[in-house]
């Protein structure tokens, strides 16, 4: 078994929550309800990087910060029309998901 950790959002509409991530290049994998009007339970993945994300209110709190580093940030940056920015450690964005999650997205500068 490969270890690994899968960060938890917390998100008021899953349904949109993934529309939003699959603009980053997430796809979804698959969704959990314990009954059909029961909140529900995601799964979306970025090649090996994965997201949980969760109606439920107890599993995270809103305004989690995920960083996720990627290849190629400046694609990101242009379809989601912000400006990235030069840190010593990468060229970076920072973007806020529907429910207010921020995600710092970059690409190394090594």
């Amino acid at each position: 078994m490969r270890e690994e950790v899968v960060p938890i959002l917390r998100v008021a509409d899953a349904a949109k929550a993934v529309r939003w991530y699959e603009r980053l290049g997430f796809e979804k994998r698959w969704e959990h309800r314990f009954e059909p009007d029961f909140p529900a339970f995601v799964e979306v993945a970025r090649g090996e990087v994965k997201l949980f994300l969760s109606e439920h209110t107890g599993d995270a709190r809103p305004d989690t910060l995920v960083y996720l580093y990627v290849n190629d940030v400046d694609a990101l940056a242009a379809e989601f029309d912000v400006t990235p920015e030069d840190a010593p450690w990468a060229r970076e964005i920072e973007l806020r998901d529907p429910d207010g999650n921020r995600l710092r997205i970059g690409t190394s500068t090594d």
